[in-house]
């Protein structure tokens, strides 16, 4: 297997949990949200548009060829995320349970590495926009 396939199967992979993931956090009624994350409501919605976006960032811009330096980012983004959620995991609940986060943190450091040093994706860095607006 080719580390680009490789890399797409963890993009997509991660791509569908985090789009899980956010869209649960920004749908789900707020006294299962703030009973579930002992966290703020505010800021459980916050994590919620993060992950949201970093699943669109995970995958559009290698599939669009439009700003594909995107990726790692996302992926970098999702990184720290899912070091906070390993952090506080293992503060608030049994250490076994921060396996998960833990596993998902490093795949996603394995996209932004993958795609920033050794196979990023190809495509135009520039806005498919051109000119000036007016």
């Amino acid at each position: 297997m080719t580390m680009n396939r490789a890399l797409w199967i963890a993009q997509i992979l991660l791509a569908l949990l985090f789009l899980m993931n956010g869209v649960m956090k920004l749908t789900m009624p707020a006294e299962l949200l703030t009973g579930q994350f002992p966290f703020p409501l505010l800021f459980v919605r916050f994590i919620g548009v993060c992950e949201f976006l970093g699943a669109l960032g995970m995958v559009l811009p290698g599939l669009a060829r439009i700003r594909p330096g995107l990726t790692p980012l996302a992926a970098a983004g999702l990184v720290i995320i899912m070091i906070g959620a390993t952090v506080s995991t293992l503060l608030l609940m049994d250490p076994a349970v921060a396996l998960m986060p833990l596993v998902v943190g490093l795949l996603a450091a394995f996209v932004a590495w993958g795609r920033w040093k050794v196979a990023p994706l190809g495509g135009s860095s520039r806005s498919t926009f051109s000119g000036s607006i007016g």
